[in-house]
């Protein structure tokens, strides 16, 4: 019976099923922290175009 039971807890100790969900979970965190801050930059770019846009229609009119 302690044999089982030593056996038993061996394999817990050596399973690494957890291992692939927690890597999959830094790997989207990794992602969303990149389009967090790509979103930013191009708002600010399309920003730009805008108000670049409207004053020369503004000029125009």
């Amino acid at each position: 019976m302690l044999l089982k039971l030593y056996v038993k807890f061996q394999d817990l100790k050596n399973n690494e099923d957890g291992q692939d969900l927690v890597e999959y979970a830094l790997v989207v965190a990794l992602i969303a922290f990149g389009a967090t801050a790509g979103m930013s930059t191009l708002a600010t770019g399309i920003n730009a175009a805008f108000n670049t846009i409207s004053s020369k229609l503004a000029a125009n009119l």
